[in-house]
Order: C-alpha cells, then sequence, then structure tokens
C-alpha cells in the first residue's frame, strides 16, 4: 500500500553521484524545481548533454523562456525557486527529444499561461497514450496522439 500526501516544494541538492542512476529523471525534477521554493542544484549532469538532444541546454533555454531563474555552471544546474510555478506562455523546441516534450507539457499543467511544444510527434514514439494518461490525471494537453 502507498500513501500519498502533497506538501510544498523545496529547493535540494542531488549529488553528482546520483546522476547514473537518475539520468533520466533529471528533466521532470528540474520542472519541479522551477515550481519550488529556494535554491535546487542539480550537479553533474555531463551525460545529459550527450542524450537524444542537449538536454541540459534544454532544461537552462525552456525554464529561462518560461520565466524561471536557471544557471548552468559546468555540468551543474541550478535553479532558483519561488515557490510559484514559472509564468510559462512560450513555445518549447524539444528538438525531436520525448522527454523533453514530456517534461515541459506536465509543467503546462502549473504555469499560469499554457505551454506548447513545437513537436510532439517523439512522444507518441516513445510513451503512446501519454496525453490520455494525463489527462485523465486532470491536465489539459491537446494536440498530441
Amino acid at each position: 500500500d502507498l500513501r500519498v500526501r502533497h506538501a510544498p516544494l523545496h529547493g535540494v541538492e542531488v549529488p553528482p553521484e546520483r546522476a547514473p542512476s537518475m539520468i533520466d529523471e533529471y528533466l521532470v525534477l528540474a520542472m519541479a524545481a522551477a515550481c519550488a521554493s529556494g535554491r535546487t542544484i542539480l550537479r553533474g549532469l555531463s551525460e545529459l548533454r550527450v542524450k537524444e538532444s542537449d538536454r541540459l541546454a534544454a532544461i537552462a533555454e525552456g525554464l529561462t523562456a518560461c520565466g524561471a531563474k536557471v544557471t548552468i555552471e559546468g555540468d551543474d544546474c541550478i535553479i532558483d525557486g519561488t515557490g510559484t510555478p514559472p509564468k510559462g506562455g512560450v513555445t518549447i523546441a524539444a528538438k525531436l527529444d520525448h522527454r523533453i516534450a514530456m517534461s515541459y507539457l506536465i509543467l503546462g499543467a502549473v504555469t499560469a499561461e499554457p505551454i506548447t511544444i513545437d513537436d510532439a510527434a517523439p512522444v507518441d514514439t516513445s510513451f503512446p497514450g501519454f496525453a490520455d494518461l494525463m489527462n485523465g490525471l486532470g491536465l489539459k494537453i491537446a494536440g498530441v496522439a
């Protein structure tokens, strides 16, 4: 049995030793960090630069465009959250990367203005039914198979 409760998000520091075991989760973690109170530091993310796209750059560029404060120092990502979601209201270049597209679609569920993805085709390739599943949880994702 699982018991799940909600609580305000607070910044954390993730050490570089964690990167290998959670490299695919850093994008969505960065979305959560943009909504958290305080500073989140994600260390040792060099592998994000060589995935399907440069995911480290995608975090910085997309979150900055949404109104969050993000700094990249070497292979570390620093996100200074205000405790509220960033504004949104942008189109994100997914760079044919399913994780970029899905992460920003999830962030769009809490931003004041919608987030659009330039090409959601990779989402259907890697996670058929993603939009239906997320919409079943209360999100409002349109235009994704």
